[in-house]
């Protein structure tokens, strides 16, 4: 297979490759990965953790009757499921590690509603040498099923090294 194999599974397929060939990997479609649902119980225990309790997110009653007709996920819940989104798309076999380094641009073009299911793709932008290993600029959206629009749609920089 050389340096680099696709893993298809029924639902996700997932980029494997090593630090010398992600240069390479430029302009490489990511996904889909598989379907997951956004939960209330997930929303709450974000919201505690944050202890950001907007009504938009934790009062299903109360939310009802906004524009967006239930509760929906926050922004930053939405944005955290990049971290686990990009680590099912992306396997580099000879890191020894990776981190999140950043963020170029972050966009919430739509919201995830509770209840609705969601799921990743990215592209790599751009892969450069850093100190101790190799970043890639990869974008990345989160797309809620059977919407026009993404729930979010973010710049990632991520670092992966020797």
């Amino acid at each position: 297979m050389g340096a680099e194999a696709v893993l298809t599974t029924p639902a996700e397929t997932t980029l494997i490759t090593t630090l010398a060939d992600l240069p390479r990997q430029t302009g490489r479609k990511l996904g889909p990965t598989e379907w997951q649902r956004m939960t209330q119980d997930v929303v709450n225990q974000f919201a505690s953790l944050t202890n950001d309790h907007n009504y938009i997110h934790v009062d299903p009653e109360r939310a009802r009757r906004t524009p967006f007709g239930g509760t929906i996920a926050h922004g930053f819940l939405t944005l955290s499921l990049l971290a686990p989104v990009s680590q099912k798309l992306i396997l580099v076999e000879d890191a020894r590690t990776s981190i999140n380094y950043g963020l170029n641009k972050v966009r919430f073009p739509a919201s995830l509603p509770v209840g609705a299911d969601f799921r990743g793709r990215g592209e790599i932008l751009d892969a450069t040498e850093v100190d101790g290993g190799i970043q890639i600029a990869a974008m990345f959206t989160i797309e809620v099923k059977d919407r026009a629009k993404p729930a979010c749609v973010a710049e990632c920089l991520l670092r992966y090294y020797r």
